[in-house]
């Protein structure tokens, strides 16, 4: 068993696998103990155990670090255990009981929106969506709460070519540029939405699930009737709109999460 002077090492191992998992890319030793406040050697030492364990990878070319397959195979282990689903079913069952309408958790799955949770009110509508059904990101409200929050080079690898912009209806962006005109509306405003995009005569109003490092990880949904033949709509959606971010803000806060750092 350990002693209690085993603790900080715990702690400094742990605050470095934090470090390398808020970063884009992998970073230098140098670059760990500079931001930790670590001496190089305690450094050093910190990473050479957390590769031995698999935790970190070293890229010698690079003189880099970065996250390991052990990290890799904790978080497929998370996931397994469905902590997210389980807490946001509650959730969604109490927002579909306030707005009457079909809600859905959904996560990015490469470009494509993936349904884990769909909860539907007492009458409810016959729509294309359910729990495992795969959609187009860039076309689903869902999808769009998530990308807004992603950096462009990652949008545009995402979607590289017009073959990548799927349609279901006559409407929704159908290049880079569009797209990326929707998102920053999206970001803007605070929250997504489609009207048609999906299926005639359904609209969608979303807002995202965020991580402890303000990245999106899911986004709920509220999917209702809707025809409007104007483009856009001039309808408001916003106390709609409301419903879905506190139900989405509260999922973030249950899960750790911190919400946009724009405070939307």
């Amino acid at each position: 068993m350990g002693t209690s002077s085993d603790v900080p090492a715990l702690r400094r191992g742990l605050a470095v696998l934090q470090l390398l998992a808020g970063r884009a890319g992998p970073i230098s030793a140098t670059a760990i103990a500079r931001e930790l406040g670590l001496p190089r050697s305690t450094t050093y030492h910190l990473l050479a155990e957390l590769e031995t364990a698999r935790f970190v990878t070293r890229l010698p070319a690079e003189r880099r670090y970065g996250l390991g397959i052990a990290a890799f195979e904790l978080g497929s282990a998370y996931l397994r255990h469905d902590p997210l689903e389980r807490l946001a079913h509650p959730l969604l069952r109490s927002l579909v009981e306030r707005v009457g309408h079909t809600a859905h958790l959904g996560v990015l799955h490469g470009n494509e929106l993936l349904y884990l949770i769909k909860e539907q009110p007492a009458r409810p509508e016959t729509l294309v969506t359910g729990v495992g059904v795969r959609l187009p990101a860039h076309l689903t409200a869902s999808g769009r709460a998530i990308l807004a929050h992603l950096p462009a080079a990652q949008i545009r690898a995402l979607f590289p070519s017009a073959s990548a912009f799927v349609r279901r209806t006559d409407r929704g962006p159908v290049t880079l540029a569009a797209l990326r005109t929707t998102l920053a509306t999206d970001r803007r405003r605070g929250w997504a939405c489609e009207d048609g995009h999906v299926t005639s005569g359904f609209a969608s109003v979303a807002y995202p699930v965020f991580d402890h490092n303000h990245r999106p990880i899911a986004a709920i949904s509220v999917t209702f009737r809707h025809h409007c033949a104007a483009t856009p709509c001039s309808a408001d959606w916003t106390p709609l709109a409301t419903q879905v971010r506190a139900t989405a803000t509260t999922l973030t806060h249950h899960i750790g999460g911190l919400p946009d750092e724009n405070g939307r």
